[in-house]
């Protein structure tokens, strides 16, 4: 596995320094990082949704290549939401998390029920998004999964492993900013991991945007079928 590839960028906004003007800049120098990708075939860009979508479609739109939705739906704990179970995610994967399982009452039942209420959701998003059209198949191909960044790396990680256990060749994270603990967790996960800016003072992905409003379920249908 690559070592993550950092690049500092100055600028202030507010006190802080600042890197992108909103999601769709960061996916454009994001793209500046992935050139060597451009045209090439069996090479598919997954934004998260919804945030990582916008970041996602300038990558994409760069290098040539195909773009579609990738979402993540957390298993939470009963009474313990945060907690996570584990995770499903698009093309029907599921991700759980043993060690949280093994101390879970009746863990059988509770997870087949937590299981089957996001996996209704899961789907009702991608109708949402995605309409009639297929979901891009991920098998055999270089998957590069994009988010507006990352704070604990928790549902990049849970991604990743889906995507792997779907059959994808090689996944590359590729992310405008993240948290070093994240960024660390993640390069011994990913096959590479491309963060264009890890903060020293990291507190929350936004500081690094001077526009960081939240992504809508329109602009995210709007991209995809664009």
């Amino acid at each position: 596995m690559n070592p993550p590839e950092y690049l500092e960028r100055g600028g202030t906004f507010g006190g802080r320094p600042i890197y992108f003007h909103h999601r769709r800049d960061a996916g454009r120098q994001l793209a500046q990082r992935l050139a060597a990708f451009e045209g090439t075939l069996d090479v598919l860009v997954l934004g998260l949704a919804r945030g990582g979508v916008p970041v996602a479609y300038e990558v994409a739109q760069a290098l040539r290549v195909p773009l579609d939705v990738f979402i993540i739906r957390k298993l939470g704990a009963p009474g313990q939401r945060e907690l996570a179970m584990g995770a499903i995610a698009s093309g029907g994967v599921c991700v759980l998390n043993r060690e949280i399982v093994a101390h879970i009452p009746d863990a059988d039942a509770v997870l087949a029920e937590v299981t089957e209420y996001e996996r209704r959701e899961l789907e009702r998003r991608e109708h949402e998004y995605r309409g009639q059209r297929p979901a891009c198949v991920v098998q055999k191909k270089t998957v590069i999964v994009v988010d507006d960044g990352l704070a604990t790396g928790a549902s990049m990680r849970a991604a990743v492993r889906a995507l792997k256990q779907a059959g994808a060749a090689r996944v590359i994270v590729a992310v405008p900013v993240g948290s070093a603990s994240a960024c660390a967790r993640l390069s011994g996960e990913a096959d590479e991991l491309i963060c264009l800016t890890v903060p020293p003072d990291f507190e929350a992905v936004g500081q690094v945007y001077r526009d960081f409003s939240q992504t809508t379920d329109d602009e995210v249908r709007e991209l995809l079928s664009s």
